[in-house]
């Protein structure tokens, strides 16, 4: 047997045993799973933390039982149990997202769906690096991820290198349904009414896209660029790779291999339909410092690596202060509700070296509230 023979053997085996577990890990994630009365009423008492002050949240639990039954029974029977969407807008950082919203008997059905069959078959292949809405990790494991890449390229090269940096323009909105469609064929197997359950809520958006205020659209979102996600790490051989949801990053050695892997992105993301942002891909030197995820990074002489908050969203907190207090004035906003949105702000950005910023942050707040912000307030605690 040559050396050829002996890989795609060995190549043969370890797919094989990919197609077993798969095919056992079907026998409990499946329809019926998805579609039973007991997974209905956890799914329902699961979506409701949070969120179980609102009254058509009170009004579905009120005769729990009975709808987790009867949404089992429709399922099973194939009744389209969509109800369309509660849709408005919202503005982050001045920028305007358009949310769809689906209506709480049929986030039930979607939290059901993906705790009982899409989280566990859809996550099972994710690169580790992929750290967006994924339990157990998140915004502090993609920093960490990235920590951890930039010392270990540290210990090898030095500060000399590049990082490509890479953000998708209208991600959601963008995403094509047929190769949705086609990973998850490849994903559930035979299972054709779990296939047609998961793909009916795709198909609500329109020809193409995903709305946000959906939880089959937020793990739908994470698993998408999985393919090139994997390229990116076994093909193009780039270890320091991470991506949370539409930003990503790439740690190369040399400017040739930095060119070689920067060439090769556009193809990959266009057959997927992914666009992305000319003015927020870029290529910088390790030795520049570079902001990823709002934070900016920069790598010492030493290896140490400094994070603090980007320059952007500094200005954006102190602008907020300064809003709050004209709320404030007005009698539209109450001083808890203000403490509590800052805290929040202060502990996310204590986990940064920005022991400066803070205090900095801390005398504003003194002068437009009167008080330090670390004095606890009562009423809403």
């Amino acid at each position: 047997m040559t050396s050829d023979e002996r890989k795609e053997a060995r190549y043969q085996r370890r797919k094989a045993k990919r197609e077993q577990r798969r095919l056992e890990m079907l026998k409990s994630y499946n329809f019926d799973t998805v579609t039973s009365p007991d997974a209905l009423y956890n799914a329902s008492k699961s979506a409701r933390r949070g969120v179980y002050w609102k009254a058509s949240v009170q009004r579905y639990n009120m005769n729990l039982l009975r709808n987790s039954i009867q949404a089992s029974k429709d399922l099973k029977a194939g009744v389209d149990l969509r109800k369309g969407f509660i849709e408005f807008h919202l503005a982050e950082r001045g920028k305007k997202r358009y949310i769809r919203s689906v209506h709480f008997s049929e986030r039930v059905v979607q939290r059901s769906l993906c705790a009982n069959a899409l989280v566990p078959l859809l996550t099972r292949n994710l690169i580790h690096d992929n750290g967006a809405s994924i339990q157990n990790k998140g915004i502090h494991f993609a920093v960490k991820r990235l920590k951890t890449h930039l010392t270990r390229h540290y210990r090898q090269h030095g500060k000399n290198g590049y990082v490509i940096l890479v953000d998708f323009k209208g991600y959601f909105e963008n995403i094509l349904h047929e190769p949705l469609l086609q990973i998850d064929k490849r994903t559930f197997g035979e299972d054709e009414r779990l296939l047609n359950l998961a793909m009916s809520f795709v198909y609500i958006f329109g020809d193409k896209g995903l709305g946000l205020g959906s939880e089959i659209s937020q793990i739908k979102a994470v698993a998408y660029p999985n393919r090139i996600d994997n390229y990116i790490k076994s093909i193009l051989r780039c270890k320091f790779y991470g991506r949370y949801m539409d930003d990503s990053y790439i740690i190369c050695e040399t400017k040739e291999e930095t060119d070689r892997v920067y060439t090769a992105l556009p193809a990959l993301y266009a057959e997927m339909g992914i666009t992305v942002s000319p003015n927020k891909t870029q290529i910088v030197k390790l030795s520049r410092g570079f902001t990823y995820l709002k934070t900016h990074f920069s790598l010492t002489e030493t290896g140490r690596i400094i994070e603090k908050p980007g320059r952007e969203s500094i200005t954006r907190q102190r602008r907020k202060l300064k809003k709050f207090k004209k709320l404030l004035d007005k009698g539209e906003m109450t001083i808890e509700h203000i403490h509590m949105s800052y805290m929040s702000w202060r502990g996310f950005t204590a986990h940064k070296n920005a022991g400066q910023t803070i205090r900095s942050m801390d005398k504003l707040y003194t002068e437009l509230f009167g008080e330090p912000p670390i004095i606890k307030k009562l009423g809403g605690y």
